[in-house]
């Protein structure tokens, strides 16, 4: 079984929008939840996340947006996967000179978020992003069907040294006033996750989030003391870095997103 004995509990369908097609894994019963993977792949750690959200009491969507699923990282696995997203991949936007503008593979997971609020039902869908994902959940809600977003180490748009990148949040300006005026409209919020100090999400991005949505945006932000350590320096909250026991600062912000989800889609 290789590499997909991770995803052995999960079914597989191919999901086409009419634009693209993509393969998804899904698992489990009651409303949506999309969880979408960092760089490089679907790796261990971000299905170790979707099996506690289906063990939850919700389903969970696995869409497979680069990289090799069920693959665990490796420095040389992440380190290809970025180069390709930063020179050739066009699905993913953030490494070019706007910082404003949401990547074209939103439109696909709009659709996806559809499909599963009519086939799962429930108060509306769950999304959370990290890393090159960081920030979809956010442009996902001009998707009425999307109601939970979460955003982990958001890390679009790259920074470049640029403090107008830095404060970007990788969508654009009527994404934002959507989820503005949804958050106030229909009493939603949004959770951001990120460890301190952390290169690909600078203060000022949080910093701009929180002006931006105020008491609707829930930062969690943890000192990378806290973190597991990893290939990296310390970056992927509920993944990679996470401390897989009770009471640990990345534990319990993996409960929260978890209770964030069964809050607002049932």
């Amino acid at each position: 079984m290789g590499t997909m004995r991770h995803l052995k509990n999960y079914t597989s369908l191919e999901f086409d929008n009419f634009c693209s097609t993509r393969k998804v894994y899904r698992r489990g019963s009651g409303p949506a939840v999309i969880v979408m993977h960092e760089m490089p792949g679907l790796h261990p750690q971000v299905i170790r996340l979707a099996d506690r959200v289906a063990a939850a009491g919700m389903t969970v969507f696995l869409p497979v947006l680069f990289g090799e699923a069920g693959r665990p990282v490796s420095t040389g696995y992440a380190l290809r996967e970025m180069l390709i997203g930063i020179c050739i991949r066009r699905e993913v936007r953030g490494v070019g000179r706007a910082s404003d503008r949401s990547s074209p593979i939103i439109d696909w997971l709009r659709a996806l978020a559809r499909k599963a609020h009519a086939e799962c039902g429930g108060r509306g869908v769950g999304a959370v992003g990290m890393c090159f994902t960081g920030g979809f959940a956010l442009a996902m809600m001009t998707e009425p069907a999307v109601v939970a977003p979460v955003l982990s180490q958001p890390s679009l748009p790259l920074t470049f040294g640029s403090k107008k990148r830095a404060a970007g949040m990788n969508v654009y300006p009527e994404e934002v006033e959507c989820a503005r005026r949804r958050f106030k409209d229909e009493d939603l919020s949004m959770i951001g996750l990120r460890f301190f100090g952390d290169s690909f999400v600078p203060d000022a991005r949080f910093d701009n989030y929180k002006r931006t949505f105020g008491d609707r945006f829930e930062a969690i932000e943890i000192d990378p003391k806290y973190a597991e350590p990893g290939p990296m320096a310390p970056h992927s909250v509920l993944t990679i870095n996470l401390v897989d026991r009770p009471g640990t600062p990345t534990k319990r912000a993996e409960e929260r997103v978890i209770e964030f989800f069964k809050q607002r889609v049932f």
